[in-house]
């Protein structure tokens, strides 16, 4: 098998030998390092035989010492195909193009099916992805993927709980759960509004319930701060002790209190880190098993130091997909930072750290009023620092009449 590809790539010719004893020709031929195959008498004064093409010229000089007649009856092998291939270079280009045109359409999007959701949510899908440059007629190469495209349609649409999208050929399949919408909730039991951390109260917002505390009091972790029961007194209480359950309500509330954390930090003063800079570049390659083509951005910039991302979109012919990738492959510049932090610095980047932990342990709603610094060393290159933050947030916490005295 690799001989006769071997002939086929490098291009072959068979000829006819004429003359008394013709096999003595190719006799003549292997004595000169001539390569023959397939040496074939049909007759007393006929014979075929195969050469390669680069072997003519030899063959030739040979003949001339001959009496031998030669004519040549076959050619093959791809030298030959290329010949007749730039004999008819309309057809060919044709042939080419048609190829590549069919390639094209089937790497387009041609189809976005939504099934799963309301017409109005359907429309939301649809503007989404026209925004983000995922619609009809769009080359794949250039859409994001399925997971990417997945994670944008649940940010950008919250009524959706879950979206799966499946690439079949040329169409994307989109199927939406939306989030249960409950139009009218079951009335709430009576219930306080408890203390969930002591502080001192600086903010009231009370809608539904009768307030136990004001503004400026200082309150313990479980205090009630409003009640159920509207009645007013006791006596009151015991008097409609038969329609008590007329006088409850589920009490409704924001208390904002101060309250107070301490929190433990320490920071480096010198720093070693890798960031990003923000420059990047992007590269589009042709992928064929091992070997990889640059088709675009292979005059960029090359960083010293980087961070590559690769993503892969193969190509289709019709509904086969091919063994060929079109490849993206984006480099972000990395910088390697050493710094080093005076005393002062590294304080502010210790407070700077302990709020960003201090919040994202309390919720967005949470404020932070002021901090100290309670205790500051400083020892092996290290600030250790113990700070005391103020902070405002809601400590309004909710517990059933069932739970409380």
């Amino acid at each position: 098998m690799n001989n006769i590809q071997a002939t086929w790539f490098r291009g072959y010719v068979q000829i006819q030998v004429v003359g008394y004893h013709p096999e003595l020709f190719f006799d003549l031929c292997v004595r000169n390092n001539i390569n023959v195959w397939h040496i074939k008498k049909i007759d007393q004064t006929h014979c075929l035989g195969n050469i390669y093409i680069h072997d003519i010229k030899n063959m030739r000089k040979l003949r001339k010492q001959t009496r031998y007649k030669i004519s040549f009856i076959e050619k093959k092998g791809i030298p030959f195909i290329c010949k007749r291939t730039t004999a008819n270079k309309p057809f060919v280009l044709g042939l080419i193009a048609s190829l590549l045109l069919i390639i094209l359409l089937s790497n387009m999007v041609w189809k976005i099916n939504i099934e799963g959701v309301r017409p109005e949510i359907e429309k939301q899908i649809r503007t989404t992805l026209d925004e983000n440059g995922i619609y009809v007629g769009k080359l794949k190469f250039s859409i994001q993927s399925v997971g990417d495209m997945q994670q944008l349609l649940l940010d950008e649409i919250p009524e959706l709980l879950w979206v799966g999208v499946k690439e079949q050929g040329t169409t994307y399949a989109l199927e939406g759960v939306e989030k249960t919408q409950v139009s009218e909730r079951e009335q709430p039991s009576p219930h306080d509004i408890i203390a969930a951390k002591s502080g001192v109260i600086t903010e009231m917002y009370v809608s539904k319930g009768r307030p136990l505390v004001d503004l400026n009091d200082y309150v313990k972790k479980g205090d009630k701060l409003v009640a159920a029961d509207l009645s007013q007194g006791k006596e009151e209480a015991e008097e409609e002790e038969d329609t008590s359950n007329k006088n409850q309500v589920a009490a409704q509330a924001d208390i904002y209190a101060d309250t107070w954390y301490e929190s433990n930090v320490t920071i480096p003063l010198e720093a070693d880190y890798q960031t990003l800079s923000g420059e990047m570049t992007s590269k589009y390659f042709i992928n064929w098993g091992k070997i990889a083509l640059p088709i675009w951005g292979f005059f960029q910039q090359e960083f010293e130091q980087s961070q590559a991302e690769i993503e892969k979109k193969s190509i289709h012919f019709f509904q086969w997909e091919l063994p060929i990738n079109i490849i993206r492959k984006d480099t972000y510049e990395q910088r390697h930072v050493q710094e080093k932090r005076t005393l002062a610095e590294a304080k502010t980047a210790g407070i700077s750290q302990a709020k960003k932990n201090l919040l994202q342990q309390l919720g967005r709603e949470a404020e932070i009023k002021s901090e100290k610094i309670l205790h500051e060393t400083s020892e092996n290159g290290k600030v250790k620092l113990r700070l005391y933050f103020t902070v405002k947030e809601n400590i309004a916490k909710i517990q059933d009449l069932s739970q409380g005295d």
